[in-house]
């Protein structure tokens, strides 16, 4: 019996996504580790990005872009401190240091210094004593390609993200990347496996088109949940809701892919929709006949966080999907 008990406590949690989103679920998820319910905890990241300081980095030294992976060990420092806000401090000004972190280029330095860029993310997950581990999905230079049901043609990340369209396809350049081994065999041991939240083609798909993960997660036993976005990403997701959301994956990476879908139960104050719906913004409504007649369960929790943004709360988060 108490094997049993300790067998059901060793659960293996992997969260597949980027930006902003992943960061906000590993915040809140990290302080479960090692209890009874959560004993490993898993980030893969998408490494498409290419506007910014990473773009900037990944132009001039040809490194793989580390906002994303900075941002997702931050998030599981053990204490987010001053060591963290070091790594997410930005130059405001100084040159060619403007729009930098400091955390991205340690991570850049730290690469070429070893010739690896796994190898930086390990130092730099010493450094911040995080709970868990953080894989990039590939660490092949792929770039991201998209297509507009106009036909128009979108080249990487940035651009895709300002299309102002919904996308026919999305795919990568080079298009049948190799996985990380570490994320492939991370997702092969999890129990429970995540999709964002986040940007639906920026940073949850691109991990998708990668062969390796895709044929891993269409045979995994573990159980797949889509965290649904709160609101559309106007230039992104404009007008699509959840079964939206969910026939995008299902068209990049097959159907049966997603077991559960956990969205916001919480309605959001109208104060807060009126700023959005300036951006063209609006909450991705769940339409749960739809998702549950496309074979996927649909669970509703209270995800929003307080404040005059509208967010996750990392907490909230981290106990609905605990409790799946």
């Amino acid at each position: 019996m108490e094997q049993q008990e300790q067998a059901a406590a060793a659960r293996a949690l992997v969260a597949i996504g980027g930006g902003t989103g992943l960061s906000v679920l590993l915040r809140g998820l990290k302080h479960q580790v090692g209890g009874p319910r959560l004993r490993q905890l898993t980030g893969v990241v998408t490494v498409t990005d290419d506007g910014g300081s990473s773009g900037r980095l990944r132009r001039e030294f040809g490194v793989l872009p580390p906002g994303d992976i900075r941002n997702c060990i931050v998030a599981l420092a053990d204490d987010e401190d001053l060591l963290a806000r070091l790594f997410q401090y930005r130059f405001p000004n100084g040159g060619g240091l403007v729009g930098h972190s400091f955390g991205n280029l340690f991570l850049t330095a730290l690469t070429g210094i070893t010739g690896d860029f796994h190898q930086a993310i390990l130092t730099a997950e010493s450094v911040l004593s995080v709970r868990g581990k953080i894989y990039p999905a590939t660490l092949t230079d792929v770039r991201l390609r998209g297509r507009g049901l106009s036909g128009a043609i979108y080249e990487g990340e940035s651009a895709i993200g300002a299309s102002g369209e919904e996308l026919a396809c999305l795919e990568l350049d080079p298009p049948a990347p190799p996985a990380f081994p570490p994320a492939m065999a991370a997702l092969e041991r999890a129990d429970l496996i995540l999709l964002g939240p986040g940007s639906l083609y920026t940073s949850i798909l691109p991990n998708l088109l990668i062969p390796g993960i895709r044929q891993v997660l269409g045979k995994t036993k573990a159980r797949v949940v889509l965290l649904l976005n709160l609101m559309t990403q106007p230039g992104e997701t404009d007008g699509m809701m959840g079964r939206a959301h969910l026939s995008a994956i299902e068209r990049h990476a097959g159907r049966g892919l997603i077991h559960t879908v956990l969205a916001n139960s919480r309605p959001i104050p109208p104060e807060l929709l009126t700023h959005y719906a300036e951006t063209g913004a609006v909450p991705v409504g769940v339409e749960r006949a739809e998702l549950e007649g496309a074979g996927v369960r649909v669970v509703e929790a209270e995800l929003l966080a307080p404040g005059e943004l509208i967010r996750h709360d990392s907490e909230k988060l981290a106990r609905a999907v605990l409790d799946l």
